[in-house]
């Protein structure tokens, strides 16, 4: 995905997933040609005299009006010059006209890659179409869009979109250099040095942004949080499991790194990564963490409790952390993951040679983790206790840490490991704790006791129970699982007063 600033940034879907890239450019030319039609006629020229003003043949301003050709930077500042507006107000802004917003989303609409596939035939845009007759046609399409995406956010593609992105997260070592700058430009302009990163200094970090964070306690309850865009108003619980100040940094990254909405659920994933990566950065600086872990490593004592504690973050976030900046800066290959009680995967990462439990597809969300792993021995220990354990399996000798803890979701362990020879560095490695997993093989963990499967087979009946995450994955409307009416409403009755609704 590249922004308007030119940064492309690392998640960005890939062609597998998405289809044609040529996508982005001819959007903002569709919507660049309406607003140059709408000042035009607003002026009362026409293509002729305008084009007269520019040096343009009435033929050429017309493919530009209809977003069929880029204008050139100087032909822009010509036109805008001719028109009377800034340039700014060509390249930016939403459609002038309810009728020019029709417009615009039928001519995406109609050179979106997988818009012959759909069955509606293709309308040309002019004068004559009546506005209801267009309003019409953007409305089928949206629905029959979203009957085909439904259709096509299966699990199996959703755990073909896990596997991609966690292969290019591998290929990159997990760092990201433009989120990392972006974070670090804002870390700057709160004049931060070094410990916890206050919620006063993310007010003021919002506040540069140029949002406002508000704490509110009626949250709709399939939300995390809410970002109010035309009032720049960042709506965050009040209480919950989660850091606020994280939290709030997440909604802020969907705007520093300047997304749009989700077309699938391997953008909505990729999304969901860049803001947990943001987050990270700025709760946790490079240029402060950095120094912080050499340290630990050249003393030979490096601890994510110690990350956890010196900025003042979840363990999850220390972990996450610790991922980013290992392998870049402590030349240290790690592997990372968080599983439920049940010993399932929910979010994993490794570039270490440790072998995950996965899929035909080469996914691993929703796959069980061996019983002898350290992220399922630890649920055994008493909760926040810091767990250490070698154990050997079929790649090899891993040492891993872990820590279990209770959250509004259930019991959840986060574990971080390294192979044998990296444990030098890390506090723990005196451990006597060890175990021996064989899995894939069945006979490890797996597969009941031959003596419990004689005595009770075909004497009882499980009634499993379905991980919901997992099956529905992409559930209708653009934001998955998020009641879109109860957050319009939420929007609604927090805008400031006076504010048109």
């Amino acid at each position: 995905m590249t922004t308007a600033q030119g940064r492309v940034l690392p998640f960005a879907p890939s062609e597998r997933l998405e289809g044609a890239e040529e996508a982005a450019s001819t959007t903002d030319a569709v919507a660049l040609g309406r607003r140059v039609r709408h000042h035009r006629r607003s002026a009362g020229l026409t293509l002729a005299e305008l084009g007269e003003r520019v040096g343009l043949s009435a033929s050429a301003l017309s493919l530009i009006e209809n977003g069929r050709r880029e204008p050139r930077v100087t032909t822009l500042t010509d036109l805008a010059r001719a028109l009377g507006v800034e340039v700014s107000g060509l390249l930016s802004g939403g459609a002038p006209t309810r009728r020019s917003a029709l417009e615009v989303k039928w001519e995406r609409a109609q050179r979106s890659p997988g818009f012959d596939g759909l069955g509606i035939p293709s309308v040309r845009v002019g004068p004559g179409l009546p506005d209801d007759a267009l309003e019409a046609l953007v409305g089928l399409y949206e629905t029959v869009a979203g009957l085909q995406q439904q259709r096509a956010a299966t699990p199996e593609y959703a755990r073909l979109a896990n596997a991609e992105l966690r292969r290019r997260m591998r290929e990159a070592d997990n760092y990201f250099p433009q989120i990392e700058a972006l974070a670090a430009d804002l870390v700057r302009v709160v004049d931060h040095s070094h410990g916890p990163v206050t919620r006063e200094a993310v007010n003021r970090i919002a506040r540069h942004a140029g949002f406002e964070i508000e704490p509110v306690t009626d949250l709709p309850a399939s939300t995390r949080t809410v970002t109010d865009l035309e009032h720049r108003r960042i709506y965050v619980p009040t209480r919950g499991g989660h850091d606020l100040r994280a939290t709030a940094l997440q909604a802020l990254g969907h705007a520093v790194l300047e997304h749009e909405a989700p077309r699938d659920y391997a953008e909505f994933l990729a999304q969901r990564v860049e803001i947990n990566y943001f987050a990270a950065a700025v709760l946790i600086p490079e240029s402060s963490a950095v120094p912080f872990l050499e340290r630990a490593k050249a003393a030979r004592d490096i601890a994510l409790e110690d990350l956890r504690d010196a900025y003042a973050v979840s363990y999850e976030t220390a972990a996450h952390r610790f991922c980013n900046l290992a392998t870049r800066h402590l030349q240290l290959p790690v592997h990372f993951m968080r599983i439920s009680s049940d010993g399932v995967i929910y979010k994993a990462y490794e570039n270490d040679g440790v072998r995950f439990p996965m899929d035909a597809t080469g996914a691993i969300e929703g796959a069980r983790v061996c019983r002898a792993w350290t992220a399922r021995v630890v649920f055994d220990r008493p909760q926040g206790e810091v767990y250490h354990q070698y154990t050997d399996t079929g790649r090899g000798t891993f040492w891993c840490t872990a820590v279990a803890e209770q959250t509004p979701a259930g019991r959840f362990s986060v574990s971080l490991g390294v192979p044998f020879d990296q444990v030098r560095w890390m506090r723990g490695r005196d451990t006597t704790e060890r175990r021996v997993s064989r899995c894939p093989d069945p006979r490890c963990c797996t597969q009941p006791p031959p003596e419990l499967s004689r005595r009770w087979q075909g004497k009882v009946w499980p009634s499993a129970r379905a991980h919901s995450h997992l099956l529905a994955v992409m559930p209708p409307g653009v934001f998955p699982g998020v009641d879109e009416t109860e957050v319009l409403r939420f929007v609604a009755e927090h805008a400031p007063t006076g504010a048109p609704g």
